[in-house]
């Protein structure tokens, strides 16, 4: 594909009480999705979410979606919305699992499926399976999640085909440097509070 024009330990405070993402873009645009409590559920904001579709294109009919650590499932649902064939949503909270698998009977999206199971395992056993894009939004843990992030950068890059795309979600900026040890490339990259997020493309053999 080319380039068009999370839920434990968080950068915020934990929640409290079940909430609700809208969704901001395509077929089901300003649907709501619930979310169960959960501590350090971050969803990924609606400005970030607009960039981040306007990088990948609102178009994404034909694409094969994995949502890892999705927590709220907004970006999986997102593009889901936006025409994506097929979205994998992985996430290991039992409460967060009943929401996702919840809002995707309520819209009848035939084409989300929920897997509970630990997000870098799974990621894993799926390697070569060339999806088309990836999310990933791991748990922020204060900043002190730095291995789970190279691990799932690594477990990604296994996971992403020739020409597919990752997001990135990260409470810092990844350096190029970064991820070039880890076979990507910075395509994309921007800031929200305290919130980073970047577009990723694997790097070529040799590059």
């Amino acid at each position: 594909m080319n380039m068009r024009s999370k839920s434990s330990g968080g950068a915020r405070p934990a929640a409290s009480a079940p909430g609700v993402v809208r969704i901001i873009g395509g077929t089901w645009k300003r649907s709501k999705l619930a979310v169960a409590a959960a501590p350090g559920l971050r969803p990924t904001p609606d400005r970030v979410r607009e960039t981040l579709f306007n990088w990948l294109g609102q178009d994404l009919s034909g694409l094969r979606c994995l949502d890892a650590f999705a927590g709220s499932g907004a970006l999986g649902f997102e593009a889901a919305s936006r025409g994506a064939t097929e979205v994998l949503l992985i996430e290991q909270a039992p409460a967060l699992v009943a929401s996702l698998r919840d809002n995707a009977t309520r819209l009848q999206a035939s084409q989300i499926t929920v897997q509970r199971g630990d997000a870098l395992s799974l990621m894993r056993q799926r390697a070569g399976q060339a999806w088309d894009v990836v999310f990933l939004d791991p748990p922020f843990g204060d900043g002190q999640n730095e291995a789970l992030f190279r691990d799932a950068l690594k477990a990604a890059r296994d996971l992403v085909s020739s020409n597919g795309l990752l997001y990135l979600e990260a409470p810092r900026v990844w350096t190029d440097a970064e991820l070039a040890e880890l076979g990507w490339r910075l395509l994309r990259q921007g800031r929200a509070g305290q919130v980073a997020f970047h577009l990723l493309g694997p790097q070529a053999p040799g590059g």
